[in-house]
């Protein structure tokens, strides 16, 4: 949760540095086009990096909820109702509020060219699936984007990233995990009267 935002920041910064040296004397039109292209492919692999890294927590904590209860044999694996639930459950809300997410990413932080996204979402996806793949670490699809974009809009200039919208995620960031805790502790207040 701290590694990977900072990973992402100078992961971005340093690669999207690298592509600008690498480009530099290619016509600009057909260079745009070009990381236009490869942005599909970077965009595909951010997707699947946020199903492993996102998905996986959401299987894990309905798994260990059907094993406390006795639902769920823990010497079978998942069950696969588990894995399209968690699927379907990420792929609803990134149907219904991801474009916000996106908007404030690309337009709101900084206003995100192909090579800048193409170089965002490339870092970000390997620093997720390095993480899944290798370290088993669960990490936030979220922090390391932001993070990412944060990196490579900076090569435009320091000032060229709204830091006043980059803070107000970051404030975001910490207060979700006490916000996260005050309410499953006043669930637990509220229907442990009915669980017994």
């Amino acid at each position: 949760m701290i590694v990977s935002p900072v990973l992402g920041f100078v992961l971005g910064f340093a690669v999207m540095v690298g592509v600008l040296w690498a480009v530099r004397r290619r016509p600009p039109a057909r260079t745009l086009r070009r990381f236009r292209l490869a942005q599909t492919i970077s965009a595909a692999a951010m997707a699947l990096g946020h199903g492993l890294q996102d998905a996986q927590k959401t299987m894990g904590v309905i798994y260990l909820a059907l094993i406390s209860v006795g639902w769920a044999n823990p010497h079978t694996g998942i069950p696969v109702w588990v894995k399209l639930a968690a699927a379907g459950a990420i792929s609803a809300g990134t149907y219904s509020g991801g474009w916000r997410i996106m908007r404030t990413l690309g337009r709101r932080i900084i206003e995100l060219d192909p090579a800048r996204g193409f170089v965002a979402e490339s870092v970000s996806a390997v620093v997720l699936y390095v993480n899944a793949f290798a370290l088993h670490a669960p990490v936030s699809t979220t922090h390391t984007i932001t993070s990412a974009i944060m990196g490579v809009g900076a090569t435009k200039r320091l000032s060229a990233v709204r830091w006043g919208v980059a803070g107000n995620i970051a404030v975001a960031w910490v207060l979700t995990i006490p916000a996260a805790a005050a309410v499953a502790a006043l669930c637990y207040v509220l229907l442990r009267p009915l669980i017994g």
